[in-house]
């Protein structure tokens, strides 16, 4: 299908694509601002609605900026980064709403101005990116983001101006080094080859920084020069790790860790405490944003000396962590192993001694072990983008805690799991938007529900 067109754009759609009309059907486009006018290619024509490319912008929108990085448009991350960051902000705010007034069938629902994100750029503390092999590219290899819609496409980065500006050194240099030590490169297709990925792990309070190479199996067999070429543009990195994958996924992620270099973690100071950061541990991946995100959500819950709190979907703890001065006690529960062990080491490390960390499905923990640890005046749940399991909302309704605090990272499952609660009997009273991606379609949810 060939067909060029000319569309207004009217609105950003809840997934960052650009929204227009076209014989009476709505049009998905990769790219364009509200208010603009553009020529588009029709990709696909479906019953409810088509996608389209955009060809070329006929008429720009005044709210139109120049974007600050120069792989704007190849690059598959900052899509918004063309929209002038108060629009983008009030873009945000209206996706939480339509999601609860469309998604959750909430009319007038409370949610409050967004909070920005300042500064804009180089708020990000976690960075990772992928080898690909490719024969066009100088050395037969590129070290990259991946281009806009492509998983299978990676092109060399320059400068990002997401992370702090070492960041962008120590990728020039690996990538020098890789060429001259003549490593081949993971092809993802042929599932042959060595380098897959580099990743950071910036502390921003610290200025600690971990940098972690995840390869296929095998031993790193040249620490030394590994160490060498990185220190020799950045001689204050923390510690260097090498993790090796040897599956089929191409993800990040190591099955054995080897420490290079240092002691193998960085630590971060937020909101009074310190936390220890490894290479695989999740934190909040805004260096800048994080302390605000978790002050908001104990001013919205209004945590009390005398709560008691189950944090579920606790990851390593850090809410359960930062929240544990401020209440009686603190159980959290995360399913995976690691990050129960990381969570228990960083309750250690800041001496609190009333916080206590279970490995278990969250579902189970409600109906096994709940009613003898509680009871719980307050739940605070984070889960990740899918949402709540439904079984987990349904055995949280049932165990009716007091106050519930929700951190979302989806708006559309956040309506959803929000729809349930208050059909049970909560209600709803506060949704605070926290922007901790700019120049992304991504935005958090801060809410609180209370029981009737």
């Amino acid at each position: 299908m060939d067909r060029l067109v000319e569309i207004e754009i009217k609105d950003l759609a809840f997934d960052g694509k650009a929204v227009g009309h076209l014989d009476g059907k709505v049009v998905f486009l990769n790219a364009g601002l509200p208010g603009e006018r553009v020529e588009a290619r029709i990709l696909k024509q479906k019953k409810r609605f088509n996608t389209a490319k955009v060809i070329r912008i006929l008429t720009p929108s005044p709210e139109r900026s120049e974007p600050r990085c120069q792989h704007f448009g190849v690059c598959g991350g900052c899509a918004w980064q063309d929209l002038a960051y108060e629009r983008q902000l009030e873009h945000k705010q209206r996706q939480v709403v339509g999601c609860l007034e469309h998604l959750g069938g909430f009319e007038n629902p409370p949610v409050e101005p967004i909070v920005p994100c300042r500064p804009e750029f180089g708020y990000r503390n976690k960075m990772e990116f992928s080898f690909h092999v490719d024969s066009d590219a100088d050395y037969g290899f590129r070290l990259g983001l991946h281009e806009r819609g492509r998983w299978d496409r990676i092109f060399d980065i320059e400068t990002c101006h997401l992370p702090s500006a070492r960041v962008n050194r120590i990728v020039h240099a690996v990538r020098e080094y890789v060429r001259t030590a003549d490593l081949p490169v993971y092809d993802v297709n042929e599932h042959t080859g060595y380098m897959r990925f580099l990743v950071f792990r910036e502390a921003f309070a610290t200025g600690e920084l971990l940098v972690n190479v995840v390869t296929n199996t095998g031993p790193w067999s040249d620490r030394d020069g590994l160490i060498a070429a990185i220190c020799s543009v950045d001689p204050n990195v923390t510690t260097i790790v090498h993790n090796e994958n040897g599956q089929k996924s191409n993800v990040a992620f190591g099955e054995q860790e080897t420490v290079l270099y240092g002691p193998g973690y960085v630590e971060e100071g937020l909101l009074g405490q310190r936390f220890r950061i490894r290479a695989n541990s999740f934190f909040q991946t805004n260096g800048v944003q994080t302390s605000t995100l978790y002050e908001t959500l104990f001013a919205t819950v209004e945590m009390q000396p005398s709560d008691r709190l189950l944090d579920l979907y606790c990851g390593t703890g850090t809410i359960g962590l930062l929240a544990a001065s401020r209440v009686a006690s603190v159980i959290g529960v995360e399913e995976v192993e690691p990050a129960i062990v990381a969570a228990r080491e960083n309750a250690a490390l800041n001496a609190i001694d009333n916080a206590r960390f279970v490995r278990g499905d969250c579902r189970a923990y409600l109906r096994e072990q709940a009613p003898s640890d509680g009871p719980f005046s307050v739940v605070v749940t984070d889960p990740p983008r899918a949402g709540m399991h439904p079984r987990v909302v349904q055995r949280l309704i049932e165990y009716a805690p007091e106050r519930i605090g929700y951190v979302s990272c989806n708006p559309s499952t956040f309506a959803r799991d929000a729809r349930q609660f208050v059909d049970a009997g909560y209600a709803l009273e506060r949704v605070v938007p926290v922007d901790m991606f700019p120049h992304t379609k991504h935005i958090e949810v801060v809410a609180r529900f209370i029981r009737n």
